[in-house]
């Protein structure tokens, strides 16, 4: 009787240290998920990267760390050369990655990885975004596949159509002999207009989905449509950190189109 105790007791010793580390995952990631909607991103991250300390693998501590650095990361605006911000976007896609690898068949990996590589790229060279093209598109779609009320996925796939429609002439041609004719016959203005229109449909209060399909509405001389959405954006309560900065850009968005027709 005694070796079936001490098997027993062997199998409590070595199950309850995994136990315990799995619960402290948990609770370091509702404790970060508490702090980010409290907009406090530095210790959000603390908790997740707490949680990845205790286990490396965990997908929803990877997905949103990953998350977390981005919103960090935006802080620091495009025009100012960052090293901490590049560091800071770099370790975001990696983190995504790990999510992916650990779980692919979750929306939220998929849509960090998109949002990571994006938002990277946006501080890089056009032939480096053209490069990372791919990765956005397909992940976005992945994301939206798995979740098709993923409201982030498709402001992504929108504005990855918006961002290739913008590339001047030499880029273009560098996209499609790299892309592909393929790949690059895909981008327009109308999937960027629809895919931007679904996020606001998903989540009609979040205001960085209005600020960029009234972008688009505004490029594509959609003046009328492009103000309502501009309205809604200075009426909408601020939810998100860089909400206050968005209401910003859409007014100066709006000023400059008040005398359009």
């Amino acid at each position: 009787m005694l070796k079936p105790i001490l098997a027993f007791t062997g199998l409590c010793l070595i199950a309850t240290p995994r136990a315990a580390a799995a619960q402290g995952v948990t609770d370091h990631v509702a404790m970060g998920v508490a702090a980010m909607h409290a907009h406090d991103l530095r210790t959000g991250l603390a908790h997740y990267e707490a949680g990845l300390g205790l286990d490396s693998a965990s997908y929803e501590a990877n997905w949103r760390a990953a998350m977390a650095l981005l919103d960090l990361g935006e802080q620091i605006p495009d025009s100012v050369k960052s090293p901490e911000r590049d560091s800071l976007f770099a370790r975001a896609e990696a983190l995504a990655r790990r999510a992916v690898a650990a779980d692919s068949g979750r929306a939220e990996g998929h849509f960090a990885l998109a949002a990571a590589v994006g938002r990277a790229s946006l501080t890089m060279g056009k032939k480096d975004r053209i490069r990372r093209a791919p990765v956005i598109r397909d992940e976005a779609r992945r994301a939206i596949a798995l979740d098709p009320r993923h409201d982030g996925a498709y402001h992504v796939l929108g504005r990855w159509h918006t961002e290739i429609m913008r590339l001047s002439g030499f880029s273009r041609f560098f996209a499609r002999s790299f892309l592909g004719a393929g790949i690059f016959k895909e981008a327009s203005w109308d999937s960027a207009t629809t895919n931007l229109e679904k996020a606001v449909e998903l989540d009609p209060g979040r205001i960085y989905h209005r600020l960029e399909l009234a972008e688009v509405y505004a490029h594509r001389k959609r003046y009328d449509e492009a103000r309502a959405h501009l309205a809604e954006v200075e009426a909408l309560p601020r939810r998100e950190l860089r909400d206050s900065a968005y209401q910003v850009e859409a007014q100066g968005l709006a000023d400059r189109i008040a005398d359009k027709r």
